[in-house]
């Protein structure tokens, strides 16, 4: 259940109260039956970067996300025989 912070009119006290959604807002102050009036204060918690909307982790036809299937790996390209370097190439024989 939500927290509301309210504030009296007449008399200034501050008090926080736990509240259903379905509950009817406060409009009588409980110390001295003056008029109650809520308080809005800015948000304690800001969800930023990916992954927190709906839209974020749904993969759309035209991109580029994996697939279902299991990708198929190449072999390694440490397998084939590295070039030498020190050994020049061999001439053209002349005829």
């Amino acid at each position: 259940m939500p927290t509301y912070q309210y504030a009296c009119n007449d008399c200034g006290e501050q008090l926080e109260v736990v509240q259903k959604f379905s509950d009817d807002t406060l409009t009588v102050c409980p110390s001295c039956e003056g008029n109650l009036r809520k308080v809005f204060s800015a948000v304690g918690i800001v969800f930023k970067g990916s992954g927190f909307y709906r839209t974020d982790n749904r993969a759309s036809s035209t991109s580029s996300a994996p697939s279902s299937k299991p990708a198929e790996t190449k072999p390694a390209e440490s397998s084939k025989p590295a070039a030498s370097t020190s050994t020049p190439a061999p001439a053209a024989a002349a005829n």
